[in-house]
């Protein structure tokens, strides 16, 4: 029992020293804490505020805010640690070491993060847009951190690596796209006509845009032909529809205005029989 007695009384003194020792550090690191996170949580809606501004993606932006808010509380916490009089040099060695290991085994991974900020905060296209790229093509359904995503006109999706998209040459039609049509006429034929069968179907036609001003003129002139380019603009998901409606409400037009297509040119030869005596 006397030993029990001392025992509690030495565990009781232990305690009461370490309180005395440690107890003002442990508070104060729970006050650094304490205002690491609300620091944390103001940097971020600051933050917030101002991609916002700069139109990025929520998803991107809450990714970001988040990464910030980590950041904050990070160094917060060193600040802790240090008030604890814990050594943070071999800490830090270890990490830094584990952290070059990582990079080495994800250089590709942190390419595409490299690259997905760089197009994030660049804007060389946006979502909604029609872009050509790395030998694809479509319209851009989001942009995450790591990927590109596209939707192709035949309704598949292309994921394209950010990393492949960077450095490289980008066409970015926006969003509205001009159509390139053409229709070939006799020469024989009466062009004022033709042209305006063709405006009429052109301004006929519900999909194609006021501005910018749609173009129909004569394109090329062959030996018995004439070719007329067609190009009118249209909302990027009106393209293949709006060409099919227009080629073909331009062959019925023309052909109720009395315009012919020209021929095939064909040759004949006439070839006379040797007459022997």
């Amino acid at each position: 029992m006397p030993n029990q007695l001392a025992l509690l009384e030495q565990a009781q003194s232990t305690l009461i020293d370490l309180g005395i020792k440690f107890g003002p550090k442990v508070v104060v690191a729970i006050l650094i804490l304490t205002a690491g996170f609300y620091a944390g949580r103001w940097i971020g809606r600051v933050l917030d505020r101002w991609l916002d501004k700069l139109r990025l993606e929520p998803p991107i932006r809450l990714l970001l805010v988040r990464l910030a808010r980590l950041v904050v509380l990070g160094l917060f916490l060193i600040m802790a640690l240090q008030n604890l009089g814990v050594d943070l040099l071999p800490l830090l060695a270890g990490l830094s070491v584990a952290g070059a290991g990582i990079a080495l085994a994800m250089q590709g991974v942190l390419g595409n993060l490299a690259a997905g900020l760089t197009i994030i905060f660049t804007r060389p296209f946006r979502v909604g847009e029609y872009v050509s790229m790395v030998g694809v093509e479509g319209e851009v359904e989001a942009i995450d951190l790591f990927t590109t995503r596209l939707s192709h006109p035949d309704r598949s999706v292309v994921v394209v690596p950010n990393r492949k998209i960077v450095g490289e040459i980008l066409h970015n039609y926006g969003q509205i796209r001009q159509l390139d049509l053409s229709v070939a006429i006799a020469r024989s034929d009466d062009l004022e006509r033709a042209l305006a069968a063709i405006h009429e179907v052109v301004k006929a036609n519900p999909r194609v845009l006021p501005e910018p001003a749609y173009i129909v003129g004569v394109a090329a002139l062959a030996d018995k032909s004439i070719r007329i380019a067609v190009k009118p603009w249209v909302k990027v998901p009106d393209y293949l529809p709006a060409g099919a409606e227009i080629n073909r409400a331009i062959v019925e037009r023309i052909s109720a205005a009395g315009v012919d297509y020209p021929g095939a040119a064909r040759e004949i030869r006439v070839v006379s029989a040797a007459t022997t005596h």
